[in-house]
Protein backbone atom coordinates (compact mmCIF):
# COMPACT_ATOMS: atom_id res chain seq x y z
CA UNK A 1 0.00 0.00 0.00
CA UNK A 2 1.94 3.50 -1.00
CA UNK A 3 2.78 5.55 1.68
CA UNK A 4 0.58 8.25 1.50
CA UNK A 5 1.85 10.56 4.18
CA UNK A 6 5.10 10.32 2.15
CA UNK A 7 3.28 11.31 -1.00
CA UNK A 8 1.60 14.09 0.49
CA UNK A 9 4.30 15.31 1.81
CA UNK A 10 6.12 15.16 -1.62
CA UNK A 11 2.98 16.33 -3.62
CA UNK A 12 2.79 19.61 -0.94
CA UNK A 13 6.77 20.33 -2.31
CA UNK A 14 5.98 19.94 -6.58
CA UNK A 15 5.31 23.75 -6.73
CA UNK A 16 8.10 24.97 -5.42
CA UNK A 17 10.62 22.11 -5.58
CA UNK A 18 12.76 23.74 -8.83
CA UNK A 19 13.03 27.18 -6.73
CA UNK A 20 13.67 24.92 -3.03
CA UNK A 21 16.55 22.70 -5.43
CA UNK A 22 18.16 25.95 -6.27
CA UNK A 23 19.84 26.36 -9.86
CA UNK A 24 23.23 26.70 -8.35
CA UNK A 25 23.16 23.06 -6.07
CA UNK A 26 22.10 22.07 -9.72
CA UNK A 27 24.57 23.65 -11.40
CA UNK A 28 27.49 22.52 -9.18
CA UNK A 29 26.65 18.81 -8.90
CA UNK A 30 25.83 18.85 -12.76
CA UNK A 31 28.99 17.52 -13.93
CA UNK A 32 29.09 14.63 -11.25
CA UNK A 33 25.69 13.08 -12.57
CA UNK A 34 26.17 14.16 -15.83
CA UNK A 35 29.79 11.52 -15.56
CA UNK A 36 27.90 9.32 -13.13
CA UNK A 37 24.55 9.36 -15.49
CA UNK A 38 26.65 8.48 -18.21
CA UNK A 39 27.24 4.49 -17.54
CA UNK A 40 23.31 4.21 -18.60
CA UNK A 41 22.89 1.33 -20.57
CA UNK A 42 20.73 -1.56 -20.84
CA UNK A 43 17.23 -1.63 -19.16
CA UNK A 44 17.58 1.02 -16.47
CA UNK A 45 15.27 1.95 -13.32
CA UNK A 46 15.66 5.44 -12.08
CA UNK A 47 14.13 5.80 -9.04
CA UNK A 48 12.39 9.21 -7.53
CA UNK A 49 11.96 11.30 -10.79
CA UNK A 50 11.11 14.56 -8.83
CA UNK A 51 10.52 17.21 -11.47
CA UNK A 52 12.30 16.10 -13.64
CA UNK A 53 15.46 18.12 -13.19
CA UNK A 54 17.94 15.44 -13.73
CA UNK A 55 16.87 14.22 -17.37
CA UNK A 56 19.07 17.17 -18.68
CA UNK A 57 22.40 14.92 -17.21
CA UNK A 58 20.45 11.69 -18.74
CA UNK A 59 22.76 10.49 -22.15
CA UNK A 60 20.80 10.46 -24.99
CA UNK A 61 18.79 7.31 -26.76
CA UNK A 62 18.38 5.02 -23.80
CA UNK A 63 15.34 3.17 -22.44
CA UNK A 64 14.52 4.51 -18.51
CA UNK A 65 12.13 3.40 -16.46
CA UNK A 66 11.03 6.45 -14.13
CA UNK A 67 9.21 6.35 -10.55
CA UNK A 68 8.31 8.54 -8.46
CA UNK A 69 6.03 8.68 -5.44
CA UNK A 70 4.19 11.64 -6.24
CA UNK A 71 2.35 11.84 -9.18
CA UNK A 72 2.16 16.13 -8.24
CA UNK A 73 5.82 16.14 -8.60
CA UNK A 74 5.43 13.71 -12.60
CA UNK A 75 3.30 16.33 -13.39
CA UNK A 76 5.61 19.15 -13.44
CA UNK A 77 7.80 16.37 -14.68
CA UNK A 78 6.32 15.41 -17.76
CA UNK A 79 7.45 18.43 -20.62
CA UNK A 80 11.15 17.44 -19.34
CA UNK A 81 9.65 13.65 -19.66
CA UNK A 82 8.44 14.22 -23.31
CA UNK A 83 11.58 16.17 -24.47
CA UNK A 84 13.94 13.08 -23.31
CA UNK A 85 15.59 12.17 -26.68
CA UNK A 86 14.84 8.57 -25.69
CA UNK A 87 12.48 6.01 -24.49
CA UNK A 88 11.06 7.81 -21.16
CA UNK A 89 8.74 6.34 -19.27
CA UNK A 90 7.50 8.02 -15.32
CA UNK A 91 5.19 6.45 -13.26
CA UNK A 92 3.74 7.12 -9.69
CA UNK A 93 4.86 4.16 -7.53
CA UNK A 94 6.47 3.67 -4.16
CA UNK A 95 9.58 2.09 -3.97
CA UNK A 96 8.40 -0.27 -1.43
CA UNK A 97 5.33 -1.48 -3.78
CA UNK A 98 7.07 -2.31 -6.91
CA UNK A 99 4.80 -3.94 -9.84
CA UNK A 100 7.79 -5.10 -11.65
CA UNK A 101 8.71 -8.47 -11.62
CA UNK A 102 11.85 -9.89 -10.46
CA UNK A 103 15.29 -9.03 -12.36
CA UNK A 104 13.38 -6.37 -14.42
CA UNK A 105 16.74 -4.22 -14.66
CA UNK A 106 19.88 -4.22 -15.99
CA UNK A 107 20.50 -1.21 -13.59
CA UNK A 108 19.15 1.43 -10.83
CA UNK A 109 20.05 5.01 -10.53
CA UNK A 110 19.23 7.21 -7.64
CA UNK A 111 19.77 10.38 -7.31
CA UNK A 112 19.36 12.49 -4.00
CA UNK A 113 16.75 9.53 -3.02
CA UNK A 114 17.49 7.68 -0.30
CA UNK A 115 17.56 10.74 2.21
CA UNK A 116 13.83 10.64 1.92
CA UNK A 117 12.57 6.96 1.57
CA UNK A 118 10.78 6.36 4.27
CA UNK A 119 12.32 2.49 5.22
CA UNK A 120 15.68 3.13 3.40
CA UNK A 121 16.99 -0.73 3.82
CA UNK A 122 13.80 -1.97 3.08
CA UNK A 123 13.36 0.19 0.25
CA UNK A 124 16.97 -0.99 -1.15
CA UNK A 125 15.99 -4.74 -0.34
CA UNK A 126 13.09 -3.51 -3.14
CA UNK A 127 15.56 -2.24 -5.66
CA UNK A 128 17.71 -5.80 -5.17
CA UNK A 129 14.30 -7.30 -5.97
CA UNK A 130 14.17 -5.80 -9.74
CA UNK A 131 17.83 -5.69 -10.42
CA UNK A 132 19.08 -8.74 -12.58
CA UNK A 133 21.77 -10.42 -10.53
CA UNK A 134 25.13 -9.07 -11.07
CA UNK A 135 23.33 -5.89 -12.35
CA UNK A 136 25.14 -2.77 -11.13
CA UNK A 137 23.56 0.19 -9.13
CA UNK A 138 24.59 3.68 -9.63
CA UNK A 139 23.91 6.90 -6.69
CA UNK A 140 24.29 10.60 -6.26
CA UNK A 141 23.67 10.90 -2.55
CA UNK A 142 23.51 13.24 0.00
CA UNK A 143 24.27 11.16 3.57
CA UNK A 144 25.22 11.87 7.43
CA UNK A 145 28.92 12.50 8.24
CA UNK A 146 31.06 10.63 10.24
CA UNK A 147 32.93 13.66 11.90
CA UNK A 148 32.11 16.79 14.05
CA UNK A 149 30.18 18.88 14.53
CA UNK A 150 28.71 17.99 11.00
CA UNK A 151 27.18 14.80 12.29
CA UNK A 152 25.51 16.33 15.37
CA UNK A 153 24.51 19.77 12.93
CA UNK A 154 22.90 17.05 10.41
CA UNK A 155 21.24 15.06 12.95
CA UNK A 156 19.77 18.48 14.46
CA UNK A 157 18.47 19.59 11.07
CA UNK A 158 17.08 16.47 10.10
CA UNK A 159 14.45 17.23 13.31
CA UNK A 160 12.98 19.89 10.95
CA UNK A 161 14.05 18.87 7.55
CA UNK A 162 12.24 15.12 7.78
CA UNK A 163 9.01 16.86 8.08
CA UNK A 164 8.94 19.11 4.80
CA UNK A 165 11.56 17.33 3.14
CA UNK A 166 14.61 14.75 3.32
CA UNK A 167 16.21 13.73 6.66
CA UNK A 168 20.16 14.95 6.49
CA UNK A 169 21.55 12.31 8.59
CA UNK A 170 21.12 9.31 7.22
CA UNK A 171 23.93 6.13 6.64
CA UNK A 172 23.27 5.51 2.97
CA UNK A 173 26.40 3.49 2.25
CA UNK A 174 25.89 1.40 5.28
CA UNK A 175 22.27 0.82 4.39
CA UNK A 176 23.29 -0.57 0.69
CA UNK A 177 25.64 -2.91 2.52
CA UNK A 178 22.66 -3.83 5.28
CA UNK A 179 20.35 -4.51 1.67
CA UNK A 180 22.72 -7.17 0.44
CA UNK A 181 24.16 -5.44 -2.04
CA UNK A 182 28.09 -5.75 -2.76
CA UNK A 183 29.85 -1.81 -2.25
CA UNK A 184 32.15 -1.24 -4.98
CA UNK A 185 33.28 2.37 -5.05
CA UNK A 186 32.67 5.46 -2.82
CA UNK A 187 33.51 9.03 -3.91
CA UNK A 188 33.49 11.80 -1.82
CA UNK A 189 32.25 14.39 -3.29
CA UNK A 190 31.79 17.32 -0.46
CA UNK A 191 33.40 15.74 2.80
CA UNK A 192 31.78 12.90 3.49
CA UNK A 193 28.36 14.19 2.74
CA UNK A 194 27.75 14.42 -0.79
CA UNK A 195 28.66 10.85 -2.45
CA UNK A 196 28.52 8.77 -5.36
CA UNK A 197 27.92 5.29 -4.35
CA UNK A 198 28.54 2.37 -7.01
CA UNK A 199 26.88 -1.08 -5.68
CA UNK A 200 26.37 -4.75 -7.28
CA UNK A 201 23.61 -7.46 -6.68
CA UNK A 202 25.87 -10.38 -6.29
CA UNK A 203 25.73 -12.59 -8.92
Amino acid sequence: MTDIATQNKWDKAAPLFDLMAGAGAEKRWEPFKRSLFSNMEGRVLFLALGTGLDIATFPPNQTITAIDISPKMLEVAAARVANYPGDLQAEVMDVHEMTFDDDSFDQIFTSCTFCSVPEPVDGLRSLKRVLRPGGDMFMFEHTGSHYYPFKLMMHLMTTITSKIGPDMDRMTVANVRSAGFDVLEVDNLFLDVVKTIHARKPA
